[in-house]
Order: structure tokens, then C-alpha cells, then sequence
């Protein structure tokens, strides 16, 4: 097995692997005021699950098959292309997480398969180099960083070149703390067109928030998870989240973008749960509980009918990995 450090490939040829990629929260941008010169900024926790998973043998050509296959094909056309080779593989697609809901799903598809065919290639597969030709990375550097580090990881924004955003800090997450996840399976969340309208017609963000929202990541969120005090860590992501999410409530339709995920997070806060909150447009909600019993727990005060489903997930301190077969 191989893992992606750095995003760093081995350039070992093989003739079947199977490449893992986790899921990622997206808890908020930094500065969406851009006035020093760098615009967004994110912080993110990668996931053990949802994930991605798939196999890559050599073919004779290219075939796709299993779940999201169209966009896997896609990937491994422009992948292929950027590698400056055939792309001759058959990629079945095992596993795979919802898509716009939260999750990063496109990234970590996008590189798991370009991770898949390199190594069937004999090439090195370094993610940030294949940013541009997968059109990933446009506003945050979390999914990548997910890939190759896992953690928690803050990125420090694009700048005007145009390169994919600098990790800036990156610190395991604790093996004890767990992230109950609230999925509405009726909805989807802003994405594509809707989402670069979003970040077009929208106001410019407060630069007064953009330096609140900071330091509530350099002086809370950080310390705290360095410390592993998860009161401490969950109250700063709730705050960030509220000047994020009712910065964006026009296009979403309220802070939060699913009305379940909405009541359910409300239910959150009033058992006195410091952490909880929204990843990137949703619908996907999230609490963050300081272990395994405490998860469960809330779950069982939650469940309900309808289109809500709950995953009780572990933060994942390492990247996608890669194993011949």
C-alpha cells in the first residue's frame, strides 16, 4: 500500500490498484473579503467516511463502470491528457460518496482516478499538479490537502497566479472525538453555475468578520484542537459557521441550507453541544462530539422519519492510499 504524502507518487507501473480517498468537511472560508491580497482561505477536516473507492487494471482501452461513472470517465480523459498518455484502463468504481452535498465528492473522485491511472502508467502523481486539467482547487485547497495529509487543515487562499492555496497548518485531529453526520438524501446542495453566481452577485464579506473569523481560527479553533479541548475547538467552528452561513443565506435559503438539517441542528445546540454547524453549501450538517458513546447517543435522540440519515464518522489523519492488487 502506498500512501500519498505531500502528494508525492511512487512512479512504481503496475497492472491493478486500488486507490482510497476520504471525504472531507468543509467548515468555512477565512476571508472572503480578499483585501490583503489573497481571497478564501479554508478550514477543513478530512473523513474516514464517506470515501471513495476504486479499482484501475490495464485494458485495452477505457471503461468505466459502478456509480458516478460518466464523471469518473471525464476525469480519466483529462487526467490522461495531462499525463500525456492513452489512459487505457478499466476503472470500476466501488464505493463512492453523495455528490453536492458536502462532502468534496468530486475532488476526491477526480484524483482518485488520476491517482489510478499514473500508477498504472509508472508515474509520479503529485495532486496540485493536476489541479487546473481537473478544475479542482478553484476557491479552496482542502480537498487536496484531504487527499494527500488527511487531518485538519487550514489552506492560506488563493492568490493572483492562479496556483492551488498553500497549507498553512495542519494538525491531527484526536482519535477519540467523533463527527456525527447528518445527511438530507432529498436535496443537493449550490453547485456549479448556482454556485459561481453565488460568489459573483453576493456582497463583498465585512472586513471586520474576515478578522474575526481568523482569529477565532488562530486564538480558538487551533489551540483547542492542538490541546484537544473540544469545547473549546467545537464553540469556535459554531461561530464561524454563523458568519459564513448568514453571509451566504440568500442563496441558500437560510444559514443552513436544508430545513431538516436545520431543525435537527437546532436540537443540536439546545442539548448544549458546542460544535455543530453546516459543510460547505450542504446540505450535509455536522456535530462534533468528544467520543464514541456521546455519538451514539445523540443519534439515538435524533433519529426520526423522513430524509435524514446519520453517519458517525472518525476525523482521518492520513491521505487516499494507493495498493497494487
Amino acid at each position: 500500500m502506498t500512501r500519498i504524502p505531500d502528494g508525492a507518487g511512487d512512479g512504481i507501473e503496475a497492472t491493478s490498484v486500488r486507490v482510497q480517498a476520504p471525504g472531507r468537511l468543509h467548515f468555512g472560508f477565512l476571508d472572503l473579503h480578499g483585501g490583503l491580497g489573497r481571497r478564501f482561505g479554508s478550514l477543513g477536516l478530512a473523513l474516514d467516511a464517506p470515501a471513495v473507492t476504486l479499482t484501475a487494471r490495464a485494458a485495452p482501452d477505457l471503461t468505466v463502470t459502478g456509480p458516478e461513472a460518466e464523471r469518473a470517465r471525464a476525469y480519466a480523459l483529462a487526467a490522461a491528457g495531462h499525463l500525456g498518455i492513452a489512459g487505457h484502463a478499466a476503472l470500476t468504481i466501488e464505493e463512492t460518496m453523495p455528490a453536492h452535498a458536502g462532502f468534496g465528492s468530486g475532488t476526491q473522485l477526480a484524483l482518485a482516478t488520476a491517482a489510478a491511472l499514473a500508477h498504472l502508467a509508472g508515474r509520479p502523481f503529485a495532486p496540485d499538479a493536476f489541479a487546473d486539467a481537473l478544475d479542482r482547487g478553484n476557491r479552496s485547497g482542502v480537498g487536496l490537502a484531504a487527499f494527500t495529509q488527511g487531518g485538519f487543515i487550514v489552506d492560506g487562499g488563493r492568490d493572483g497566479l492562479g496556483t492551488p492555496p498553500p497549507v498553512i497548518a495542519r494538525l491531527a485531529y484526536p482519535d477519540a472525538w467523533r463527527v456525527v453526520l447528518i445527511l438530507d438524501t432529498g436535496m443537493t446542495g449550490v453547485h456549479g453555475s448556482r454556485e459561481v453566481a453565488a460568489f459573483r452577485d453576493l456582497p463583498r464579506f465585512p472586513e471586520s468578520q474576515a478578522a474575526e473569523i481568523c482569529r477565532l481560527v488562530l486564538m480558538r479553533v487551533l489551540p483547542s484542537l492542538a490541546t484537544a479541548e473540544p469545547e473549546g475547538f467545537g464553540a469556535g467552528i459554531t461561530e464561524i459557521q454563523r458568519l459564513i452561513g448568514d453571509h451566504f443565506a440568500p442563496h441558500q435559503g437560510g444559514r443552513y441550507a436544508s430545513p431538516a438539517v436545520a431543525e435537527v441542528l437546532a436540537a443540536i445546540a439546545a442539548q448544549g453541544i458546542a460544535g455543530y454547524g453546516q459543510s460547505s453549501w450542504g446540505p450535509t450538517g455536522f456535530a462534533l462530539v468528544p467520543s464514541e458513546d456521546a455519538a451514539h447517543r445523540l443519534v439515538a435522540s435524533l433519529e426520526r422519519s423522513g430524509p435524514l440519515r446519520f453517519i458517525i464518522a472518525r476525523g482521518r489523519n492520513t491521505g487516499a492510499t494507493v495498493t497494487p492488487l
